[in-house]
């Protein structure tokens, strides 16, 4: 047995050898490419954030793009409802790289086409859709919800410039993007506006583009530009107004005295924002004081606001007209209640100021020792076109003492008759002197003169028609050369003179123009004396014309009948 398998031979093991064919690296070349694929995107995944708007409108998910600076930063991954149905809320997945946009003063708007005050925007949406803009913030606080803008914003991030408060009665004309002018230079707009927590005023944000904002100094006046400014005066017709822009969308204006230029302001100073130009550069009107007056006329041409003068220099306004009655007198008279600056009068009152009464009492002595010595309030035209009226303070010659009581209040200012009252004295003067011209008298007089001088020339024309008939005789007799010289030249000048009484003949004839055109300008002069007359007779009946119209005519006998 044992030599039978010591002459076997041993088994023999073969190992198989493992090859790599090369058909297996495509799969895996494309398992790590899209490995790295999912790293890469894993990686480039940004924050999510969400974002609250009132619509959806050009919106949708996974197409609209969110883009900063105009480079996408991002994509809307989903639009929801909000859970009280009120909003929208968009779901919008960030780059990576765009991390850092989310911040909490970060703001996001819809960029769509829009068209405003400030122009159009937007346009390049028509073709490519609506995306998602982003204003990068400044805080380093990081935030994963936001609400949208419904209109994208005045004034981005990092602008060059400042913003300033304005303080105004009321908004006027103006809005979001109305511009700010500097001597007519656009340099900045308006950011926002809100009313404050009382409603008494409307706050305004501004903002000055650099380098235009270091123009804006402590003492720095804004006024309101809006519209056209239309006035007619003194001083004729003037028409202002900042560009067309400010016709449609409003505007601001600012300047700086250059008497008092002041120092520079920080950021979000606070200005007032004055009605026009000339009550933003008056100077300070300081504590006002009250007055009354009392006329005996109408005043319908006397309007709030009506300018108060003081030998010519404006130093307040009307601020009430009422009817009053005169128990004394039994007649009606208008009570005019006036405001008054006395710190406009400074460089006067600084002759009348005492350090022992107080600033009222110290108002109430000026004028009671300013009364005594003819100081009166009337009532002037401003225009004879429009007919209005203001208030005047001055010094009336020879005036009739009265009583001034320093204690009342408020104070009582006495008036005196102005040039209302003596316009209706001075026109019906004026009638009476041309009532008096006999006018019928003048005309037969000048008839009677033109015919005796319609004979005067016709015995001239026949006395030269004799001289002429003479000379011919001469002639004929053969007189010496030298005298029928003399006596041609003498024709000569007696031709000469014939033709100029023919042509006067011919100017007073019964036919001729002038004196056609004297006859009318008599019959209108005439005419002009019954208008003048039927105009005094008028003011006599009713002198409040002058100011309320014409009065309708009373009806008749069988219009009361009827």
């Amino acid at each position: 047995m044992n030599t039978v398998s010591e002459s076997m031979p041993e088994p023999v093991v073969a190992r198989r050898r493992w090859h790599l064919s090369l058909i297996w690296l495509v799969p895996a070349v494309a398992a790590l490419v899209g490995i790295s694929m999912l790293v890469h995107a894993w990686l480039a995944v940004g924050p999510e954030i969400s974002i609250s708007f009132h619509t959806a409108a050009g919106l949708e998910a996974g197409k609209t793009p969110v883009k900063y600076k105009d480079v996408t930063v991002g994509m809307v991954s989903g639009i929801r409802l909000s859970e009280d149905g009120s909003k929208v809320v968009v779901t919008v997945s960030l780059d990576a790289a765009a991390e850092n946009l989310a911040r909490v003063d970060t703001r996001f708007w819809v960029v769509r086409p829009r068209i405003g005050t400030r122009g159009v925007s937007g346009v390049d949406t028509l073709l490519s859709g609506a995306y998602i803009g982003v204003d990068r913030g400044s805080s380093q606080e990081v935030s994963r919800s936001f609400i949208g803008l419904e209109t994208p914003p005045s004034v981005y991030g990092g602008a060059p410039g400042r913003s300033f408060a304005l303080r105004a009665e009321d908004l006027g004309s103006l809005d979001i993007g109305s511009p700010v002018y500097f001597r007519r230079v656009q340099v900045g707009h308006v950011v926002s506006y809100q009313l404050d927590e009382g409603g008494e005023n409307v706050r305004l944000q501004i903002f000055i583009d650099a380098p235009h904002d270091r123009l804006v100094s402590s003492n720095t006046r804004f006024w309101n530009a809006s519209g056209v400014d239309v006035s007619l005066g003194a001083d004729g017709f003037r028409l202002r107004t900042q560009s067309i822009a400010t016709l449609v969308s409003g505007g601001i204006a600012f300047a700086t005295p250059e008497h008092d230029p002041g120092g520079p302001v920080p950021e979000n100073t606070p200005f007032t924002l004055a009605a026009d130009q000339t009550a933003a550069m008056a100077p300070p009107d300081g504590p006002a004081q009250y007055l009354r007056m009392y006329f005996d006329l109408p005043l319908r041409g006397l309007s709030l606001g009506a300018p108060v003068l003081f030998s010519g220099i404006d130093v307040g306004k009307v601020v009430s007209t009422n009817l009053d009655y005169d128990p004394a007198t039994r007649r009606f008279r208008t009570t005019v209640g006036i405001t008054v600056y006395p710190h406009r009068l400074e460089g006067v009152l600084k002759y009348f100021k005492r350090s022992d009464i107080d600033p009222r009492t110290q108002i109430a002595h000026f004028l009671a020792e300013m009364v005594e010595h003819g100081l009166r309030g009337q009532v002037r035209s401003a225009n004879l076109l429009t007919g209005q009226l203001y208030v005047s303070i001055e010094h009336v010659p020879n005036a009739p003492k009265v009583a001034f009581d320093e204690s009342a209040h408020p104070l009582t200012m006495p008036t005196a008759s102005g040039s209302l009252d003596r316009l209706e004295e001075e026109i019906a003067g004026i009638v009476a002197k041309i009532n008096q011209i006999p006018f019928a008298s003048i005309g037969k007089n000048l008839d009677a003169a033109l015919a005796h001088l319609d004979v005067t020339l016709r015995n001239v024309d026949s006395s030269l028609r004799r001289v002429d008939e003479t000379l011919a005789q001469l002639k004929d007799a053969r007189l010496v050369p030298e005298a029928v010289e003399v006596l041609r030249q003498a024709q000569q000048a007696f031709g000469s003179a014939q033709r100029t009484l023919d042509t006067v003949d011919g100017a007073l004839a019964d036919d001729s123009p002038l004196r056609g055109d004297l006859g009318r300008a008599l019959r209108e002069v005439e005419r002009a004396a019954r208008s003048l007359r039927a105009l005094t007779d008028l003011l006599g009946r009713h002198p409040e014309s002058l100011l309320r119209g014409r009065p309708e005519d009373p009806p008749s006998d069988m219009e009361r009948e009827r």
